[in-house]
């Protein structure tokens, strides 16, 4: 099925036959695209900093535990491993690729786990998450865009600065996107509503499942601390910083090889611990596309999840570009 490179329907101002706009169009066309509010901004600045230095600290615990001597064991391994992966890819085929971009369709069980497990990585709401991605995509590195490393300033310096805004330093400063204007499909939805008003539990089971995991495999309270703290912290303090190197990282270093009206790369190094997302410029030429690797070789973990699930009837109507699509859009210089 060919992806069309659009808005989201939701937010496109598209006339009717008629010339005329719908009631609801009118409507949205009205609706201011950002929120302004000091209280917002607060609880925002609350919440990044939190997940930020919280994260950060777990991490320097770890290591320097480990510099310390204490081994860490299969256990820890895996807890880590398994909760990077699967929350990640609720983020990434879910939040993302699915809520986002409508890039398949799937069965409301089916949506509802990729919703909480995309919580659990503690970036925010399910409806906050898509509306500002959208806007992301709507300013792609213009003016407007809450995250773009690219209007900090010429030369080195000015791109370390860029690289900084953009990796962490827009989470404290930014005008919290209209959920109304970009997220009407998802508040209109009873069960994903509820669901994204219910974060901090999903956050808070992000926490207790490898807190509960390690002390059981383990039969100690030490137990129960590892798994907190790798599954938990350290894991949070990874999984934030790969998809905050989406942001940065993959808007000024890599390859560009697809038309995308934006400075979105491809970033090969990425690939494996963004699960597939650092196929950024690819994303950005088709965003509708729930592969982001578009060659053979380009490894997606979360395009191969989302097509796994295809196979098992889960999800369907699974977009990608044709080879005639790619050629268009391929870049001659």
């Amino acid at each position: 099925m060919e992806v069309l490179n659009s808005q989201i329907p939701e937010i496109s101002m598209v006339a009717s036959a008629d010339n005329s706009y719908t009631e609801t169009q009118a409507k949205v066309k009205r609706q201011k695209k950002t929120v302004t509010s000091s209280y917002l901004k607060t609880l925002q600045q609350i919440h990044a900093l939190t997940v930020g230095l919280v994260s950060c600290l777990g991490f320097v615990i770890a290591v320097a535990l480990l510099l310390a001597g204490n081994t860490l064991s299969p256990i820890e391994i895996g807890t880590y491993l398994a909760l990077t992966v699967i929350i990640g890819i609720g983020t990434t085929a879910g939040f993302h690729r699915h809520f986002t971009h409508k890039s398949f369709q799937a069965a409301m069980p089916v949506r509802v786990v990729l919703a909480v497990l995309g919580s659990m990585a503690a970036q925010g709401p399910l409806i906050f998450w898509v509306a500002l991605h959208r806007l992301h995509h709507e300013h792609s590195d213009r003016p407007g865009d809450p995250h773009s490393p690219h209007f900090h300033g010429k030369g080195f310096f000015g791109m370390l600065r860029g690289l900084w805004h953009a990796h962490f330093a827009w989470t404290i400063d930014y005008d919290a996107p209209n959920a109304t204007y970009y997220a009407n499909d998802l508040l209109r939805d009873k069960i994903l509503s509820k669901v994204s008003q219910m974060y901090f539990l999903w956050v808070f089971l992000g926490f207790l499942i490898p807190t509960v995991a390690g002390g059981f495999l383990r039969g100690s309270w030490t137990g129960a601390f590892y798994g907190f703290l790798w599954g938990g912290l350290v894991r949070l303090f990874f999984w934030h910083n790969m998809v905050w190197c989406i942001t940065s990282v993959a808007h000024v270093f890599g390859s560009r090889p697809l038309e995308s009206h934006d400075m979105s790369t491809n970033n090969f190094l990425l690939a494996i611990p963004t699960l597939g997302e650092s196929w950024h410029n690819n994303h950005h030429a088709f965003p509708n596309s729930a592969m982001a690797g578009l060659k053979w070789w380009q490894i997606d973990p979360s395009g191969w999840v989302i097509r796994a699930l295809e196979n098992l009837g889960l999800v369907w109507d699974v977009k990608t570009p044709t080879a005639r699509m790619m050629e268009a859009k391929t870049r001659t210089a």
